[in-house]
């Protein structure tokens, strides 16, 4: 037997034993746990993993380049680089507009950067990490969402960017945000961790900003285990996503090359000697945040499916909120006016006035195996964390007060099949109509999108 038919022997082994593990488990109501996120992993999946496994691809390498390929093609951009985290991308992304290449542009201490209250630390995080100042600004109630009108209203002397993420997949006016961002001279970062294949005015997220992030972890759209990337159309901005993310080394050959630039002996930097090699010539101070080819090769194996991931996370979404609508005492959500988001999960926020409290809700659908998650961490400038950062807030964040104290979201993965839809559905519906008492209309809840 050869090396090869011993290869094809092992996948069809593994092949097998995936069919063999994977018999579909009846769903027993209030038993079978309902997940708030979960990745959909199929044979192809665990095929690819032990592919580059059996080729011992334990670092970055070729089929990391050919999936970074691949997604910057599906988002029409021109450079994608693969790493070990959205919260990673983001915080490369950051990084990057701090380079002294960009001249007058870079970001430095002291600058401001335009960011939400409400939402994912590590949107905020990388602000704070390049010694910046966040200015948080507040989000309406039912998009969830920041407004243009709120952006330009924090811009201030020393604002010089803006890093704002899509929360749960819902778009905010992204266009609009980044003609704000040109009109104003400010870098424009979208963090689309929650909402790949999501669309606003007819185009993905993902491809305003002039960075753009991605994450693959589990929960997300499509994953890699641990994982995300950096986007961009501009070489010059993904060469510098590269470096930070690879050491901060100024060579720029893939995993495994030599002497692209055919000058490899030919550098002179800094103080160092001439002819100092160029593998080993370090002009940025940066991380080593790359991802392996097993990651990649996962990930090529899920990009396959993103749009029928993204068709059931949206047919999820309208069996509840149809199931939903009407209900006293929740807000539920709504899509950003022109977009069609490729939801991550399903916001509920119970009103002020309601006869039962968010927590009361919340007991009630874990008790029936149903999962819930906050909405993040709901108000950063209330999370210990932040108790001595210096930030800036423009405006009130009483929305970002609101969800903090009202507002939680279940699932709607492709997992999730209709049945198990319809039981969600159904247990929220069960708790609210056994309650009794008088409700605050939803249009007199202040800060409500569209009131």
């Amino acid at each position: 037997m050869t090396v090869n038919d011993r290869r094809d022997l092992l996948i069809e082994q593994v092949r097998e034993y995936h069919r063999e593990i994977s018999v579909e488990q009846e769903f027993v109501p209030g038993v079978t746990p309902l997940l708030p996120a979960g990745a959909v992993l199929a044979e192809e999946d665990r095929v690819a993993l032990v592919e580059a496994a059996l080729d011992l691809r334990m670092t970055s390498g070729d089929i990391s380049v050919r999936f970074e390929r691949s997604l910057a093609r599906r988002l029409g951009l021109r450079k994608a680089h693969m790493v070990n985290s959205g919260s990673s991308a983001n915080l490369l992304a950051l990084s990057a507009l701090t380079a002294h290449e960009l001249g007058d542009r870079r970001l430095c201490p002291g600058d401001e950067v335009i960011t939400v209250a409400a939402g994912f630390p590590t949107t905020v995080n990388p602000i704070i990490q390049n010694g910046l100042v966040p200015v948080f600004v507040d989000i309406e109630l039912g998009t969830y969402n920041t407004t243009p009108e709120r952006v330009a209203a924090a811009i201030g002397p020393r604002t010089r960017a803006i890093m704002i993420a899509h929360p749960l997949g819902n778009p905010y006016q992204a266009e609009e945000l980044a003609e704000l961002a040109r009109e104003h001279g400010l870098h424009f970062v979208e963090d689309n961790c929650d909402a790949l294949g999501s669309t606003y005015r007819g185009r993905l997220t993902g491809t305003f900003g002039d960075l753009s992030t991605v994450s693959f972890y589990p929960a997300h759209h499509i994953t890699t285990g641990e994982g995300g990337c950096v986007l961009t159309r501009s070489v010059k901005l993904a060469r510098l996503v590269e470096s930070y993310r690879d050491w901060g080394r100024d060579c720029w050959c893939l995993p495994g090359k030599d002497n692209t630039c055919l000058k490899r002996f030919e550098h002179q930097m800094g103080t160092l000697p001439p002819g100092y090699d160029h593998k080993y010539i370090f002009s940025h101070i940066g991380y080593n945040l790359k991802s392996t080819d097993l990651q990649a090769a996962l990930g090529e194996a899920q990009l396959t499916k993103l749009d029928e991931f993204g068709r059931l996370r949206r047919r999820n979404w309208a069996r509840l909120r149809e199931a939903l609508d009407g209900l006293p005492g929740l807000l539920l959500p709504r899509p950003t006016e022109g977009s069609d988001p490729s939801w991550f999960g399903f916001v509920l926020t119970v009103l002020p006035d309601a006869p039962y409290t968010r927590a009361e809700l919340v007991a009630f659908l874990e008790a029936r195996a149903i999962g819930t998650r906050r909405f993040f961490a709901g108000n950063l400038t209330r999370q210990p964390a932040y108790a001595h950062a210096r930030y800036r807030v423009a405006g009130t964040l009483e929305n970002s007060d609101t969800v903090t104290e009202h507002t939680f979201w279940i699932g709607v993965h492709p997992r999730l099949t209709p049945e198990m839809v319809d039981y969600l559905a159904d247990s929220v519906r069960e708790f609210v109509t056994s309650r009794r008492g008088p409700v605050l209309s939803v249009p007199d809840l202040p800060g409500r999108a569209g009131a």
